[in-house]
């Protein structure tokens, strides 16, 4: 992608009602923007990025054997009575039809829909366990709207829900998604300061299970234990004061953001709907279920929030919007901008992902500043001082080395 047709721009200062740092600098660098207070429309850096958080997710639950469907956002009011939860959730947006006086809700989560859905297909005990996920726009009427895409009206989130015959089944792919959640974070760049984490399982089953990244701009407190490397959420830490693995009590408290969670439904929403199976007996029995949630936007504002700098963004290579950012510092020297065309095809020519600053009315100092602002892994200069040198220097890193464009080649095969 060539820079100067990027119909985005950086800004030098942050809008001056966004507090938080993950929406100061995704607006700044361009990757999203502001709409009203919780809906950001996403630009294309932050597409691309989205993207690559989204497929990161859709591979660990293919992997599970989860099938991916598409649920409706408009749902029926009827759903959410049989629930208890149409007058009960307090951030459920709700409306009237203007025309058929009918009314719905949009979509805050989708046990309403998914629970009913599966009756038409679920039936024997032979027919489980199955796993079934999508990857939709949600919304909630946050009382207050904060920090970015930590906590929003409208906003993206994986829903992963699994059926079961009974317990034991149930506990077996609980903990096999346990551990695609791992890899998930770990693939996000996200895996060394995220922890798995107790938290209150309400009328489900003693525990819940949350995935906590710590940063400072944590809404949560959690407990670590170090010897573990999981930790307890500060909801129950009067009545689990220990690690609930080991017994420890020398646990390190901490600030986090919660980017995941999964919860033991069991027969909660299934005895609702009806939704049942014919077990080996012939007996009739309730489905028991679980689910499995991320929120992408938060997790993409997590991932600003721990790792930047006072320049800009430093995004893990796994989920940056390009790997190199190559940056010809000398446009107007035909020499110059000659070498850095064929840099910039031989990148593409690799299969290398490659957003390239030519732009001609850009200085020398915006274009570096640009740079770490937008916080591509890798980038590589092409100037008139250097000749067929190429300054390469990564993002996280202050030293800078020289190479040639075959060694440039070489170098990112080499991390492929």
């Amino acid at each position: 992608m060539r820079q100067s047709q990027l119909f985005t721009k950086t800004r030098k200062e942050a809008p001056k009602d966004e507090e938080s740092k993950n929406a100061q600098l995704l607006i700044r660098a361009g990757y999203v923007d502001k709409l009203m207070a919780g809906a950001y429309t996403f630009l294309p850096l932050g597409f691309r990025v989205f993207k690559n958080i989204e497929n990161i997710i859709r591979e660990e639950m293919q992997a599970l054997g989860a099938q991916e469907i598409l649920m409706p956002s408009l749902q029926p009011k009827e759903n959410w009575v049989a629930t208890g939860r149409w007058d009960a959730l307090d951030n459920l947006f709700r409306f009237t039809s203007h025309y058929s006086k009918n009314e719905y809700a949009l979509g805050a989560t989708h046990e309403e829909i998914i629970s009913p859905l599966m009756k038409d297909f679920l039936f024997s005990y032979k027919d489980m366990p199955v796993g079934v996920f999508q990857i939709q726009n949600k919304f909630r009427d946050e009382k207050r709207a904060k920090s970015g895409l930590l906590r929003g009206r409208e906003f993206f989130m994986k829903d992963l829900y699994s059926f079961h015959a009974n317990e034991e089944d149930m506990d077996a792919y609980y903990l096999k998604v346990k551990d695609a959640y791992i890899r998930i974070f770990e693939r996000a760049g996200l895996g060394d300061i995220t922890y798995f984490t107790y938290a209150s399982g309400g009328t489900f089953s003693k525990y819940s299970h949350e995935f906590q990244t710590l940063t400072d701009a944590g809404e949560d407190i959690i407990y670590i234990c170090d010897h573990c490397k999981v930790a307890i959420n500060d909801e129950i830490i009067t009545e689990q004061s220990t690690c609930p693995e080991c017994g420890n009590a020398d646990l390190r408290k901490e600030k986090a953001v919660e980017v995941g969670n999964i919860f033991k439904l069991k027969t909660k929403y299934s005895s609702v709907f009806g939704l049942n199976y014919k077990d080996m007996e012939n007996a009739e029995c309730a489905v028991i279920m679980g689910c499995y949630g991320i929120g992408l936007n938060r997790l993409m504002g997590t991932i600003v929030e721990a790792y930047h700098d006072e320049y800009g963004i430093i995004w893990p290579e796994s989920v940056a919007p390009y790997r190199v950012h190559l940056v010809n510092l000398h446009v107007h020297n035909e020499e110059t901008s000659a070498f850095a065309e064929e840099i910039y095809a031989a990148l593409q020519g690799a299969g290398v992902a490659v957003l390239y600053d030519d732009r001609r009315e850009a200085g020398i100092g915006e274009k570096l500043k640009d740079s770490d602002l937008i916080g591509i892994p890798l980038r590589a200069i092409v100037s008139e001082k250097n000749g067929a040198q190429i300054e390469v220097k990564k993002r996280k890193e202050s030293a800078a080395h020289m190479v040639t464009k075959e060694q440039l080649l070489g170098l990112l095969a080499a991390n492929n």
